[in-house]
């Protein structure tokens, strides 16, 4: 039995440098949303990097097999999700590189301090309607609803985190695209890349992901869209290389 894992867990294969991930499958399980994030996201050898409402870490685990940043912090209010991730970084002897912290995004700006940071990810809730969640403390409820912080509590908390000329990245739903874009430029968050994630190549897209630069000009890139289906069952080309297959 391996020492990591509690009952009830399961370890994934995250095919990138041989890491696992632990996850619990009657709570939150990391999506794809997780997995195409740490791949648009950018950092650079010496970057000190953040993950706001980090889950099980998948981000800040994915992002060290991707880049050369020196090292990442993670924040999570949920105290199993930080007690799997911490497991997690330390069953791939991650210890070093990533710090697993417990704490609320609305107050990561005094936790980690003003203007301390290169880059900052996120995968926030999408949902704002909290109406008809039957139990608004359960983790998968957390997770998808805007219960314990909303799209306002991540921008404004992932500005004042980064340095000028610092990054931000997000994944999130198109319907609220015209809200991101507002609260970015509001804390000076300026959107400069885009790419819009489309499940099929004939369907809306189901999700968008963003680049803002703390302090940068306007100026927005719109890359090509991501197709995730070439047919049901079968990823596209560029899904399939994303996730290391």
């Amino acid at each position: 039995m391996n020492e990591f894992i509690k009952d009830g867990e399961r370890i994934d294969e995250l095919n990138r440098n041989g890491y696992t991930i632990l996850q619990h499958p009657d709570k939150f399980c990391f999506g794809m949303d997780a997995v195409l994030l740490s791949d648009f996201a950018r950092a650079k050898k010496d970057d000190v990097c953040l993950d706001l409402g980090t889950g099980t870490g998948v981000i800040p685990i994915l992002m060290e097999a991707k880049t050369k940043a020196k090292h990442f912090y993670a924040l999570e209010i949920q105290e199993d999700s930080v007690d799997m991730a911490m497991r997690s970084v330390a069953m791939n002897d991650l210890s070093e590189k990533i710090d697993i912290m417990a704490g609320d995004i609305k107050e990561a700006s005094k936790i980690f301090g003003p203007n301390t940071m290169d880059v900052v990810t996120s995968n926030p809730p999408y949902m704002l309607d909290n109406h008809g969640l039957k139990n608004p403390n359960d983790s998968k409820a957390i997770a998808r609803h805007e219960v314990l912080c909303s799209l306002d509590d991540v921008i404004r908390e992932a500005s004042r985190c980064l340095k000028q000329g610092g990054h931000f990245y997000m994944v999130h739903r198109p319907f609220r695209l015209v809200e991101i874009i507002s609260k970015m430029q509001q804390y000076k968050l300026e959107p400069k890349r885009m790419r819009l994630v489309y499940p099929f190549v004939n369907k809306e897209p189901n999700m968008v992901l963003i680049e803002g630069v703390k302090g940068g000009g306007p100026q927005l890139t719109v890359e090509s869209p991501l197709i995730v289906y070439e047919s049901v069952g079968n990823y596209t080309p560029e899904i399939y290389d994303i996730y290391g297959y």
